[in-house]
C-alpha cells in the first residue's frame, strides 16, 4: 500500500515501508476540511432523473443532470455502496489476490461485475477508465490535502478530465463521521437507506459500540496494541489520526501508543521497529493489519514474534486498517475487539 504524501518520505516508499500501518499514510497534515455538508440526489436508484449533487470533504461541490450510473470507485468505496445496494462500474486498489478470489477490500461485491482499473499501488488502466464512460469517480483520502486514495499522482491530471471526483476523509476522525458521510453519499445515489437490511445494520454497529463500551470500561488496564507486518519491520500504530482506532479509543480501548518522536519516519501514524525490537511495548491483546499487503500472523516465523505475551496466550485478533464504510462491515470491527477485551487476561 502505500502512504500518501509524506514531509519526508515518498509515497511509494511509505507504500513499501509498511502497507503497514496505518493506512498508507504517512501524510503530512495540511489542515484538513472537517464539513459535514451532504449531497442531494434525483429520483431512486443510479441513473435516475436528476439532477444531482454531492458536496465531498474538500469542500467541493459536484453537480451533474442526472443521478450518476457509471460510478468508479477505489475498491472498499464500492465495496461499502454495494452494501447499500449501489453497484459500480470499476474500480481500482486491491480488488483480487494473487489466486484470483475477492481481495478483504472488496467485501461482498461480486468482482467480476466490475472492471478493475488497478489492482495495487500505482496501477491505473485509463484506456479502460475512458472506455467506461464515467460520470463520477469516488475515493478515500487520507490526508488532509485532498490526495483522492489509489488515484496516481503521475496521471490524476489526466484522470480528472475524463469526469469529476468525490473525495470521503478517513483521515484524523473518529469512524462514525466517514461511515455518515458514505451514508449521505449512498442516499444520494438512490440507494433505500429505509430497507431493513440498511437499518437493522445500523441496529447492529449501535449495539455492538455499546457491547465494546461496556468491555473496555470492565478491563481498563488491558493494552491493546495495534500492529502491521513486513518481512523486515513490524509497525506499531498510534490511535490518532486513524479513524478506526479514533473511535475505539472514544469508547474507552486502552491502546498503546507509541511517542509523537517515534511515529515521525511514519507520517505521525506509526513506529517502525526491528523485529528483534519488537516487544518495545507491552500488549495483552495485539490487533494485526488484515490487508493483503501485510503478513498475516499465522504467517510470521520470526522467533521474537513467538514470545510474546499476547501471542503466547492466543490473544492476536485482525484489523482492518481501512475499513469498508458501510455499518454491516463495521459491525465485525467492534464486536471482534469486544469479545477478545472479554475474553482476555493480563499477560507478561
Amino acid at each position: 500500500m502505500s502512504l500518501a504524501r509524506a514531509t519526508h518520505l515518498s509515497r511509494r516508499g511509505l507504500l513499501a515501508a509498511g502497507g503497514a500501518l496505518g493506512l498508507g499514510a504517512a501524510l503530512a497534515a495540511c489542515g484538513d476540511d472537517k464539513g459535514k455538508d451532504g449531497g442531494s440526489g434525483g429520483s431512486a436508484g443510479a441513473g435516475g432523473s436528476g439532477p444531482w449533487s454531492f458536496k465531498d470533504d474538500r469542500g467541493t461541490t459536484v453537480k451533474l443532470d442526472k443521478v450518476p450510473a457509471g460510478i468508479v470507485a477505489f475498491t472498499g468505496v464500492g465495496a461499502a455502496l454495494y452494501d447499500y445496494g449501489i453497484q459500480v462500474k470499476g474500480v481500482f486498489g486491491p480488488t483480487k489476490t494473487a489466486d484470483g478470489k475477492p481481495d478483504v477490500q472488496a467485501g461482498d461485491m461480486d468482482i467480476s461485475k466490475v472492471t478493475v482499473l488497478g489492482n495495487a499501488w500505482g496501477q491505473f488502466n485509463i484506456e479502460k477508465y475512458a472506455s467506461l464512460a464515467p460520470d463520477v469517480l469516488i475515493s478515500t483520502m487520507f490526508d488532509g490535502t485532498g490526495t483522492l486514495w489509489y488515484v496516481p499522482e503521475e496521471s490524476k491530471k489526466k484522470i480528472a478530465q475524463l469526469a469529476p471526483s468525490v473525495g470521503i476523509s478517513v483521515y484524523d476522525r473518529a469512524l462514525t463521521q466517514p461511515l455518515q458521510r458514505m451514508w449521505d453519499l449512498a442516499a444520494s445515489l438512490g440507494a433505500d437507506m429505509k430497507a431493513a437490511k440498511v437499518t437493522d445494520a445500523k441496529k447492529r454497529f449501535e449495539d455492538a459500540a455499546a457491547r465494546l463500551r461496556a468491555a473496555a470500561k470492565a478491563k481498563p488496564d488491558l493494552k491493546v496494541m495495534a500492529g502491521s507486518a513486513s518481512d523486515q519491520l513490524f509497525y506499531v500504530s498510534g490511535s490518532n489520526l486513524s479513524i478506526d482506532l479514533e473511535y475505539f479509543k472514544s469508547l474507552g480501548v486502552n491502546f498503546v501508543e507509541p511517542p509523537e518522536s517515534a511515529k515521525k519516519q511514519g507520517g505521525g501514524w506509526y513506529e517502525s521497529l526491528s523485529w528483534e525490537n519488537v516487544d518495545k511495548y507491552h500488549a495483552d491483546i495485539i490487533m494485526m493489519d488484515d490487508r493483503s499487503s501485510a503478513i498475516q500472523p499465522a504467517d510470521i516465523t520470526k522467533a521474537t514474534w513467538k514470545k510474546l505475551p499476547a501471542v503466547k496466550a492466543g490473544q492476536v485478533i485482525s484489523r482492518s486498517p481501512e475499513p469498508i464504510l458501510s455499518y454491516d462491515k463495521c459491525v465485525p470491527l467492534l464486536t471482534n475487539l469486544a469479545e477478545a477485551l472479554e475474553k482476555a487476561k493480563k499477560v507478561g
